[in-house]
């Protein structure tokens, strides 16, 4: 079940004298390779920060700032400068973790080495090594460049780096990559690849490149661009009839300022960043923190997660699965043999793991190891001489299935067996003992797995129920990628790393399992998936994860994921296992309900008062509502309805994605009954009532934001507006909004004074107007495909 090895970047193997390199010929290697470390990318804080204020919706913005300014409109501008400073403040705290992947890839390389130079060892930092410099590396030590061994034996964990939870061997003439750590064993090597030239190196450059294309900014700049085509028309319309009327332009220019200010949905950004900043607090709460806020907008729209196999479907630890004995031997036999046979001294994963399995089955020993051999390579086993309880001396070999049937003459139905528990994604060993020096008889076979986490199968199953493709990524081979899929419940066909190498076909894009991958692989499979217009997500631990954890849009390391698989990706699970990415996508769908919520309400109340106020000017030649009673229902009516992102909402059952179209069309819709309140409101202010101009525009004022707030409600909820509880927090906001907004009205400040009985008919009216167009909003949500 052994993994492909690695592709090598091997750059320079030249014939390194005994004595090492000298000095002189480090000084100049260096001068010519370059240090060994990870190019260095580094924007200054300021100009991150100066970039949120970089992008189309700050344009429209800033130029209504401009505007404002010129016309002499200073408070309305500061409101609308304060925002901008505001939304980007808020996301320059939140976001303020760009570079941290590449900076611990390039900690990672900066470790002291034994490096033989001028004909004796010296202690070097591993920046300064170079190709051809000979090392001498130990236990534990951290694998500083790509390099060849010349002398020694070593065991090393490459998991981080391919993903194969078994650990490799290396000896002489074999190659061994950055960033593997040595578990066992010494050996000296030369070195053949440094920096950005090795395999690790290339693992950060893809990290370095990886870039996550946010759908956020184009979502917030497509609702913009349609209330914007929509303004200029009545602009138009207005400008037209201003002619025909031979109105003066100092009138017609406030009023269009006017309607760029109401059709700019001004406080969006800043409303999306604080929604979802507080959705990552309530993620942080359930063991998830996110470390891009755009994920979370992502994850509501993901529609495919591609998993890595080791360390995140699986346990990363080997395990005794199953135990096969042949006769005379019981499965009890061939355990214990397996376990004399096996040394807790070495840490050796496949010792461990039967030791461990022991242990678990209460097996004791009671024969005496007279002398251990652990495993060789070069052999393929490892042995033990025993003296059993009776005196009796006996000799057991454990190793390769193939080697051991040869020394106990064992013939074809071994490998039938070892094929049979390999398809299932075990790893097999087999056990045989006999009288020392043989002959052996073959005791049975010992298969290992790499368990699959409890919860995975469970996972996939409520991840496919919410319309979330799952798909398995590993560096494992096709047989054990298999196995290990259909114990997790992953189906469909598989795929293998040379169908990724090339241009990806659209065939290959519908395997739902990836065998024998790179992390170049996974890289470009997940932007192939991504121009297919998927919402990609993706899990991963290890090193070769972290580009692909960048660049997909929602990138997830989980709790025992590295470091630089954590500061690649926007997600971070802080609890053992993946239930968290459940809660994760269901909050994230739940913060979409309360965006949305906020989005349509902006867009009736945009459509509603930019045709009140064309249409008033037009009919009446006056504005029906002040400029500065403009700028004030910005807070009264935006800022207020922050709160939605608070509200009891429930998540879709199916990915979120924005329709901004039919958004817009929905919007409309549901605009027309509140624009014919609005002048229904104007006639009896106008005709009936006779009030003063100024009067009147305090009472349209009043009367949008009490339309606003009942929006809101309207909308919140796809089925009858009582059929769930808003949160505390958007009732407190409602009824603090009523009361300051009526205490202004009725004590003239910032506007002209009306009668406090104006306020409470207005207010009653519009409570009534909810249940009246509530049935109305459910045919437009059934018929838009809404509800």
């Amino acid at each position: 079940m052994n993994s492909e090895p690695m592709q090598s970047n091997q750059t320079v193997q030249p014939d390194t004298p005994s004595t090492g390199l000298s000095s002189q010929e480090a000084t100049q290697r260096l001068e010519q390779y370059g240090p060994n470390a990870v190019a260095e990318e580094k924007q200054h804080p300021i100009l991150i920060f100066l970039s949120k204020f970089w992008a189309p919706v700050p344009w429209m913005l800033e130029i209504t700032v401009i505007l404002e300014l010129y016309l002499g409109k200073d408070v309305e501008a500061i409101v609308i400068g304060l925002l901008l400073v505001f939304n980007a403040i808020l996301s320059f705290i939140q976001e303020n973790r760009a570079q941290g992947a590449l900076a611990l890839l390039r900690q990672q390389l900066t470790v002291q080495t034994r490096v033989l130079r001028d004909g004796h060892w010296q202690l070097v930092p591993a920046k300064n090594l170079v190709p051809g410099d000979i090392i001498h590396l130990r236990m534990g030590d951290l694998m500083p460049a790509d390099v060849r061994l010349t002398e020694g034996h070593i065991q090393m964990d490459q998991s981080a780096l391919t993903g194969e939870s078994v650990p490799v061997e290396g000896g002489i003439n074999q190659q061994a990559f950055a960033g593997a750590v040595v578990k066992r064993g010494e050996a000296s090597g030369e070195v053949t690849a440094t920096g950005a030239r090795t395999n690790f190196g290339k693992t950060a450059e893809l990290v370095r490149t990886a870039k996550t294309t946010s759908h956020l900014e184009e979502i917030i700049f497509s609702i913009v661009k349609y209330l914007i085509i929509a303004d200029v028309g009545l602009v138009i319309v207005v400008v037209l009839y201003a002619v025909l009327s031979h109105i003066a332009w100092p009138t017609v220019l406030p009023f269009s300022l006017v309607l760029l200010v109401a059709s700019v949905p001004v406080a969006l950004p800043a409303t999306f960043t604080l929604a979802t900043a507080l959705g990552a607090a309530e993620l942080a709460r359930n063991g998830v923190l996110v470390t891009r806020l755009s994920a979370i907008e992502e994850a509501a729209a993901m529609s495919i997660l591609a998993s890595d196999k080791t360390g995140t479907l699986t346990e990363n630890r080997l395990t005794l699965g199953t135990v096969h004995a042949y006769a005379p031997h019981s499965e009890e036999d061939v355990l214990r043999l397996g376990i004399l046979a096996s040394e807790e001294a070495t840490q050796d994963p496949l010792d461990m793991a039967i030791l461990a399995g022991a242990r678990e089955k209460g097996l004791k020993i009671t024969d005496t190891v007279l002398h251990f051999t652990p495993f060789d390579p070069a052999v393929k086993r490892s042995e033990a001489l025993i003296r059993q309880p009776d005196g009796s001396l006996l000799q057991v070999v454990k190793g390769a299935p193939l080697t051991i049937a040869a020394l106990a003459g064992a013939g074809a139905e071994i490998e039938e067996d070892v094929a049979g528990l390999a398809a299932k994604g075990y790893r097999v060993l087999a056990v045989a003992a006999g009288p020392q020096g043989g002959p052996f008889t073959l005791a049975g076979l010992l298969a290992l797995q790499d368990a699959p986490r409890a919860d995975s199968q469970a996972l996939v199953q409520k991840l496919n129920a919410l319309g979330v493709r799952v798909l398995m990524v590993t560096g494992d081979d096709l047989l054990t990628a298999q196995a290990i899929a259909g114990q997790v419940g992953i189906k469909g066909s598989t795929c293998a790393s040379e169908s990724l190498h090339s241009t990806i076909t659209p065939e290959t894009l519908q395997c739902n399992i990836f065998a024998g991958v790179f992390p170049e692989d996974k890289f470009h499979l997940v932007r192939a998936l991504q121009s297919t217009g998927a919402i990609v997500g993706m899990t991963g631990d290890g090193v070769n994860d972290a580009p692909a954890l960048k660049q997909a849009e929602v990138g997830i390391a989980v709790a025992s994921a590295t470091d630089v698989a954590k500061a690649a990706a926007s997600l971070v699970l802080t609890a053992p296992g993946l239930s968290n990415i459940l809660g994760a996508v269901e909050t994230s769908r739940r913060i979409y309900q309360r965006m949305l919520t906020y989005t349509l309400n902006k867009i009736i109340k945009t459509f509603q008062i930019a045709l009140f106020l064309s249409l008033g000017f037009i009919f009446a030649r006056e504005f029906v509502v002040t400029p500065l009673l403009i700028v004030l229902l910005l807070f009264a009516n935006d800022f207020v309805t922050m709160s939605i992102a608070t509200d009891n909402v429930s998540f879709s059952s199916q990915p979120d994605r924005w329709h901004i179209r039919i958004l817009m069309e929905v919007a409309f819709l549901l605009a027309i009954p509140a624009l014919l309140l609005s002048f229904a409101f104007f006639f009896v202010a106008n005709n009936l009532l006779h009030l003063p101009l100024p009067q009147m525009q305090t009472l349209m004022f009043v009367m949008l934001v009490f339309t606003g707030q009942i929006n809101v409600y309207l909308v919140r909820e796809r089925r009858h507006f009582w059929k769930s509880t808003p949160s505390r927090w958007m009732l407190i906001g409602t009824v603090a909004d009523i009361l300051i907004v009526s205490v202004l009205a009725t004590q003239g400040f910032l506007m002209a004074a009306i009668p406090f009985n104006l306020v409470i008919l207005t207010l009653i009216t519009t409570l009534l107007y909810l249940p009246l167009v509530d049935t109305l909003k459910i045919f437009i949500f059934k018929s838009a495909h809404m509800d």
